[in-house]
């Protein structure tokens, strides 16, 4: 029987969607099946371009439907931008294959500019390319500065006919090597400093634009290429000035959400091979399984797993209910980002330390699941850069709750307008957010719950008695240590928000809190332990550990919830 917390292809009915999002999202699923596994490897192996997938994606109109928004729909039902949908497709990308999330991603991000821009030409031909079913580029990194949009060396000169000529060079650009219109990201060489940013949009085939090479080994296409005197006329320009670096910032807002969810996918398809291989093999006797640390580690991994869809399903609502008075999305995003990735990293590695060299052979998914895990902390900006990003909303997010109406789950066919003009990119440290601590009521009699409460309760006391001084705020390392514990009650709280309109058992969150438990005194320890932390922060630390509250009969209980997914999802050959 199916679990129903993950995803299996095999009873996958997406019912609480429209029904064009459901025959969409059930034939993408069709396609993959029908292909099978061995081909699925083989691509994947032979860095195959993805040609046949984006010809099926153009054919059933896949890209079109989910990607165009409703303003540039022209009336066709539909077309919008619905976070809720685009969330379930990357989950059924990243089972399949990063390969094919990837090309997906990328064009996320290039549509960003186009969507977020007033030039009524582009946003056309956007549209118009979309239903051709063709792949869009982000032109933002490049090989000196990487993401770093204040240094950019891709530089406009007027042409004095009212456009410009732009020469320079791009990196890490997805798609670059087939798309349609490429967002790109300058300067103008006649303006000084942000007044002189430009986003414009770039066709791959255009004499003028150069393909230089793919710089991975990979199925993805990540593009350096380079711009030789392109023409760049009116029509071409997306935005100038500071709207430009908003562009940039936002778009990235848009797409970093993605990475969440692609992670659940890969962990999905690979917890099925793990759990299969592991209660099927015997050593010394007995099952794999049956030996305690083998449970314990799978135990830990599928409460991760749940954990990870539980926050991010959360963080959907929010991203769908956001506006210009309420903006706790931007908390939620680097959070998915960051936090949901570095979990999948997690769940690979503790099944990965249970079926070892079956990890590493090369008719299993797990094979490149373990290896493009890795990639997603690491894309739209690091662990590190996330984190002091998540570092801004602290003060509010833990001891300045506001008022704000019930978020409600956002599965309703509504476009998500508000993306595309989220406005400027600054402001971080004046969103305000709810009272966190709501969230735990309902669960004060789930015994790890209320532990980790305690914990989160104390991170408030170190904010208010033992925060960083102005000097220790210039210590990095220090502050990302403070950064992953405050994560940790982000992460809880919507757990447990969603744990409350979905009715997860009480028993897989407990074990799940367990783990959270464990996870917040292993990052007090760490912070004890920096070379800048005074005596009173080293107290804190260690007073705010906590040991798990253990129950043998619960874990035992989850663990069978573990076993049962063996065999119940094996990929058609």
């Amino acid at each position: 029987m199916a679990d129903p917390l993950l995803f299996n292809p095999h009873s996958y009915d997406p019912a609480h969607f429209d029904p064009e999002t459901r025959r969409l999202l059930r034939a993408t699923v069709d396609w993959f099946e029908s292909r099978g596994k061995r081909k699925l490897i083989e691509d994947y192996r032979s860095r195959a371009w993805l040609a046949d997938f984006l010809a099926f994606s153009a054919k059933e109109g896949l890209f079109a439907t989910f990607l165009t928004p409703a303003s540039a729909a022209d009336g066709h039902e539909d077309k919008r931008w619905d976070t809720a949908r685009i969330a379930a497709l990357n989950e059924i990308f990243g089972f399949y294959g990063l390969d094919y999330w990837y090309a997906w991603q990328v064009t996320v991000l290039g549509l960003g500019p186009v969507w977020q821009s007033d030039n009524a030409a582009a946003r056309a031909r956007a549209a118009e390319l979309l239903g051709q079913g063709e792949v869009f580029a982000f032109g933002l990194s490049e090989k000196s500065h990487g993401a770093d949009i204040y240094s950019t060396d891709m530089l406009l000169e007027p042409d004095g006919a009212g456009g410009f000529r732009a020469s320079g060079s791009k990196y890490y650009i997805g798609n670059g090597n087939a798309a349609g219109l490429v967002s790109v990201f300058g300067r103008r060489t006649d303006v000084e400093g942000p007044d002189g940013y430009v986003f414009f949009a770039a066709d791959s085939r255009h004499p003028a634009y150069h393909l230089v090479k793919n710089v991975v080994d990979s199925s993805k296409y990540v593009s350096e290429f380079r711009l030789e005197n392109y023409p760049v006329g009116p029509e071409d320009v997306l935005h100038t000035g500071r709207a430009a670096f908003d562009a940039a910032l936002n778009t990235v807002n848009v797409g970093k959400f993605n990475l969440c969810t692609g992670a659940i996918g890969i962990c999905e398809h690979a917890m099925y091979e793990a759990v299969t291989h592991a209660h099927n093999r015997i050593l010394y006797g007995r099952p794999v399984t049956a030996f305690p640390h083998v449970r314990r580690e799978l135990t830990d991994a599928y409460v991760r797993l749940v954990g990870m869809k539980l926050f991010s399903d959360r963080a959907v609502d929010y991203f769908r209910s956001a506006g210009p008075d309420d903006r706790r999305y931007l908390l939620f995003n680097p959070m998915t980002k960051m936090k949901v990735t570095t979990e999948g990293e997690k769940v690979i590695d503790l099944m990965w330390d249970v079926i070892a060299a079956k990890g590493f052979e090369k008719d299993t998914y797990f094979a490149q699941a373990a290896t493009e895990i890795r990639g997603l902390p690491k894309l739209e900006g690091t662990v590190h850069v996330n984190l002091a990003l998540i570092l801004k909303f602290m003060g509010n997010h833990l001891l300045n709750p506001a008022e704000y109406p019930p978020v409600p789950t956002r599965l309703d066919a509504a476009d998500d307008a508000f993306l595309f003009r989220q406005g400027p990119a600054r402001g971080l440290g004046s969103v305000r957010f709810h009272d966190w601590r709501t969230a735990f009521e309902p669960y004060a009699q789930v015994p790890n719950v209320g532990r980790f409460r305690e914990q989160a309760d104390a991170l408030c006391e170190f904010v208010t008695t033992a925060a960083p001084d102005e000097e220790q705020s210039r210590d990095l390392d220090l502050l990302l240590a403070v950064g992953q514990l405050f994560a940790l009650v982000v992460h809880g709280q919507l757990i447990l928000e969603q744990a409350h309109l979905t009715g997860l058992d009480e028993e897989v969150l407990d074990e799940l809190f367990a783990v959270l438990v464990r996870d917040f005194s292993a990052h007090a320890v760490e912070l004890h332990g920096k070379d800048s932390a005074t005596a009173a922060q080293q107290r804190w630390a260690l007073g705010a550990i906590r040991r798990p509250v253990v129950d043998e009969a619960r874990s035992s209980r989850v663990w069978e919830r573990v076993a049962a997914l063996s065999g119940t999802y094996e990929m058609a050959p």
